[in-house]
């Protein structure tokens, strides 16, 4: 993976381990030469993420839809036009599709809404055949535990197959995620999808 996509809050939650997580996010993709790709804001974790791998030398490609400019960017104590590149669009979908077609991976940190729905969209684009590409759930302190309970529960009831469960990679450590995206490999999506067509 030369790109990784971070998704995560636009705030930086409660206890300071979610900030320090991010920020070791961070470093370690300017570390291992890997570029950052992420929603462009300089606030909460996004705003540390970008600000941690920036400092350390690496590479970060933001992109934010023209109506948060000034709510994500704008009068703001970090002036993120030290970016390495910032792509302005015209819309939150604009900018999904942009940062998945620029990341050769995703992360998600810690997050709300937004960020459920950004790492269980790509998950779905994943599930079919939109893209190959790795996806990984970094559980800091078990934040996501509640999520990826609710994962298993769809597969025991029916609503998620197994193999479409697994594409959701998690770890409470990101050297052992990455890690384990770069050893990533997908199930052939012709296979499910003839399987589901039968049923």
């Amino acid at each position: 993976m030369k790109r990784v996509c971070v998704f995560c809050g636009a705030n930086a939650g409660h206890a300071p381990h979610y900030r320090q997580e991010a920020e070791k996010l961070g470093r370690l993709l300017a570390e291992q030469g890997r570029q950052l790709v992420y929603g462009g804001g300089n606030i909460g974790l996004m705003g540390a993420v970008a600000d941690a791998c920036l400092d350390a030398g690496g590479e970060v490609i933001g992109v934010i839809p023209e109506a948060l400019m000034g709510k994500e960017v704008a009068g703001r104590h970090v002036d993120h036009r030290n970016l390495t590149r910032l792509e302005v669009v015209d819309s939150m979908h604009t900018r999904k599709a942009r940062m998945a077609e620029l990341a050769d991976g995703f992360v998600a940190l810690p997050g709300g809404f937004g960020t459920f729905e950004e790492f269980c969209e790509i998950l779905t684009w994943g599930q079919l055949g939109f893209h190959q590409k790795p996806m990984g759930l970094l559980n800091v302190a078990g934040y996501y535990d509640g999520l990826l309970s609710l994962f298993d529960h769809a597969v025991n009831e029916g609503f998620l197959r197994q193999q479409n469960r697994a594409m959701a990679l998690a770890d409470t450590d990101i050297e052992r995620l990455l890690a384990a995206m770069d050893a990533y490999v997908p199930e052939p999506v012709s296979k499910w999808l003839k399987e589901e067509r039968q049923l």
